[in-house]
Formats: structure tokens, sequence, C-alpha cells
């Protein structure tokens, strides 16, 4: 992968990296670089409040509370009455006056590191756009209904919806990193790749409306979408049914969307066996809780659903499939998917299993599940 594109991790590292170097230069003061942001804040103006400083350097006021706490305790701040019973004032005290131009003399030496090799010219339209940015995030409403970002649209296919004419929409983002995904450009979302508003989505589905049957919700992983309610709400106002596509591992999301009776169909893939299931999402040390938990909520019938299997030779063998039958035991419907290789598959050097092998996996599993079906051959 190349991580150059990703402009997020310059920012992460930046922030990071900065952060190690104030924490190294204050060890003596027992001063945070977090709580360094705080100090200056107060030496250019003090008397203002915890509210006041959240809105200045756009933190949340738990996060403020808990490091002007801190700065208290260590003698650096202190509070005073104001007219405003319910908004105590913040100053520095004698001991952090003391050390500010300390502070300052550190954060000075850093930029002077940074900036050493970059032109005066460079670095006065790096200074802009960052002004400008900083700006923007400040006035982002971090409250407001968040919408989910697409990055993928089949407008119509028979495939993805049993037995239904559906349009095919994809999320970005997954909390697995399965080997053998072959949708490597929505967990690792490239900054290249399109996006599809939400809107656009909803105008195209209002449109078809009366030639589709249904929607189908992929991935990624759909239930990291805090949006994702609102979102199929006004898939569901429009008349068509939804189809849910997920790994099962974020239960409380899939329950409350069961209970709510939002979801008509729900396809949970089932990574592997048990003791195998870490090696084969990508998750070494996973807590199987919530998987098993969404297993026996889909079970119950509740929704219709379906369980699948994407098989792959280098993790799936009889005795995976025995363990998976014997788990999934009763279950409805159960599809075994055979691995194609392809361009955005994370792992290329992976294969699949013959029709001869699936077939004889299949004849297995009969024996704890009843319908049982190969895709992809």
């Amino acid at each position: 992968m190349d991580y150059n594109k990703y402009r997020s991790l310059d920012f992460s590292i930046l922030y990071r990296s900065m952060h190690k170097y104030y924490d190294l230069a204050l060890t003596d003061l027992d001063i945070s670089a977090g709580q360094v942001t705080f100090l200056i804040v107060l030496s250019q103006k003090e008397g203002i409040s915890l509210v006041d400083i959240a809105n200045i350097c756009s933190y949340d006021k738990g996060t403020v509370t808990k490091g002007i706490q801190k700065l208290e305790e260590k003698g650096y701040v202190k509070e005073e009455e104001s007219f405003d019973k319910r908004a105590k004032l913040l100053y520095l005290t004698e001991k952090a006056k003391q050390i500010m131009s300390r502070l300052y003399m550190v954060i000075r030496d850093w930029w002077e590191y940074l900036t050493s090799d970059v032109s005066s010219d460079e670095l006065e339209v790096y200074l802009n756009i960052q002004a400008k940015l900083a700006n923007k995030a400040r006035k982002y409403n971090f409250n407001q209904e968040e919408e989910i970002k697409f990055f993928g649209l089949q407008k119509s296919t028979l495939l993805d919806y049993p037995s239904k004419l559906a349009a095919t929409i994809f999320t970005g983002g997954c909390n697995f990193c399965c080997p053998f995904c072959h949708n490597s450009d929505l967990v690792y979302l490239d900054e290249n790749i399109k996006e599809i508003k939400e809107a656009d989505i909803l105008e195209y589905l209002t449109k078809r409306k009366s030639i589709l049957d249904g929607v189908c919700i992929s991935g990624g992983e759909p239930l990291l979408h805090r949006g994702l309610i609102s979102f199929i709400t006004k898939v569901k106002n429009l008349g068509l049914l939804v189809k849910l596509d997920t790994n099962g591992f974020l239960y409380e999301e899939l329950k409350k969307i069961v209970d709510l009776k939002l979801v008509d169909y729900v396809a949970m893939d089932i990574k592997n066996s048990p003791n195998k299931y870490g090696l084969t999402c990508g998750v070494k040390n996973i807590d199987l809780t919530n998987i098993y938990k969404s297993v026996d909520l889909l079970k119950r019938g509740i929704v219709d659903y379906e369980f699948r299997t994407t098989i792959v030779k280098e993790y799936h063998d009889l005795n995976d499939i025995k363990e998976i039958g014997l788990w999934l035991n009763g279950a409805k419907n159960y599809y075994l998917q055979s691995f194609r290789n392809g361009e955005n598959v994370i792992d290329k050097t992976l294969h699949s299993h013959t029709l001869e092998t699936l077939e004889k996996y299949k004849k297995e599993l009969e024996k704890n599940i009843k319908n049982v079906s190969i895709r992809g051959v």
C-alpha cells in the first residue's frame, strides 16, 4: 500500500511526533503535551472559563475539565469565582508563569526543526492552507445528523438479493481485514476512491423505486456507520425492501436494526470455524462473543436471513466445515461461496477449492443445515 496517499496519516505523524517531543522535553516539569495547549491559551488570555477554552481549542468540555484538573493538582492553574457562580474563571499560578518561557522555547525549537528545510515561500503557503483547514474544522457541527458516505453503486442485480431485483450500495471502512476480501479499496479507503453522496443514492432509488424490489447495503461493514438507521428509514419510506450484509461483530447495532424491523433480509458472513476465526478475518485475538450472539439472533427467525462463507484453499479444510456445521446446526440457509482472485483482493496469492471439494463440503454441512448451496462456480 502507498501510505503516502493518506494525508490523514501525515497529520497524525506530525501531531504524534510533536507530542513525543513535548513530553520528552518537559518531563522534569510533569507537564504532558496535551496540557501545553491549555497553558498557552491561559498565558495569552487569563480569566476565561472551561467553556471558553473548549471553544478556542475545539475540545469537548470533558477533555478540558480533566486537563485543567490535572494542572490544578500540579499547581499550575487556579480557579477564582466570577460574577456568574456557575462558571469559575481560570488563571495561571506563579509557578506556571515562571515556566512559560520554557514552554515557548520548546515549541519554537520543534518548529525550527520541522521547517529547517522549508523555504519562506513554501512555509507561508503551508501556514495559510493550514489556517484555512483549521477554521473549517472548527466550524464543523459534530452533533449534526451523520450521513453515510457510499463508495460504490451497482444499479441493478439479480444476484445479491435472493429472488429480488435490487440495487447494491457499498459503504466504506471495515473492522475486519480478511486476506481474501475482494473489496480492498473499501477496507483501506484510498483517498482517490470516488465518494457517492447519500442524497445522490436516494435520488436514484426514488427514480427507480417502481422497477426495483429492494436495496442491498454492503461494504465494508455497514454497521460501522452511525447514520445507517436514518438512511435505511429513508429507503423503507420509498417502499423498497432492504437487505443488509454484515460480518456480525457489531451485535448491538444489528439487534437494534432487527428489533426496529428496518431490514427484510440479513446476510451474515461466517469467516471460519471458531478456532481459526481470527486468522481468517485478520483480527488475531478476536473476541467471538458478539459473533455468537449475532448468529443466535438470526437463528431465532425474527428476520429472513442467510449465513455464508467464502471458501479459500489456504484457510478452510474439511474439519473447519464440520465445526461450522455443528455451530450453525438448524440454521435456515447457508451458502458456500467459492473464492475468486482479482485485482482488488487483499492477498493475491490465495486460491479457490475445486468444485468437487465444495460439493464434498456441501454434503458435510447438510448433516446439520437443511438448505446448503454453492455460489460463485
